[in-house]
């Protein structure tokens, strides 16, 4: 099973929903914003990808954060503890299969691959 993380008014997403629509790949779609997102799905992503790919410092919520907060964000430890609080901090999307990171962010190729 796929499944899109992020929240539903990413243009991004909706480029990745309808790429995976076009390609007839079935997907769940999960919104951080109603549905959160837990540390531990945080931690498992970190082992996979890193905690630098998933969380993104060109966000708006990135620079709406205090200063004292971003001045943390330089340990996965503390990078999950921003992206807990703050899910809209994560990359997105993030395209997971069986529990797998496949994609973080728009990527053509790594959903091709999915289908």
């Amino acid at each position: 099973m796929i499944t899109v993380y992020g929240i539903p008014n990413c243009d991004i997403i909706k480029k990745t929903g309808k790429w995976l629509e076009k390609h007839q790949a079935g997907f769940r779609f999960h919104d951080y914003r109603k549905e959160g997102i837990s540390r531990e799905k945080l931690e498992a992503w970190c082992k996979q990808v890193g905690w630098e790919t998933l969380f993104n410092k060109r966000s708006t919520t990135w620079k709406e954060l205090d200063p004292e907060t971003q001045q943390l964000a330089t340990n996965e430890k503390a990078a999950i503890d921003i992206m807990s609080e703050h899910a809209t901090i994560i990359k997105r999307p993030v395209v997971e299969k069986n529990g797998k990171v496949v994609a973080v962010g728009f990527d053509e190729k790594a959903l091709a691959g999915l289908v």
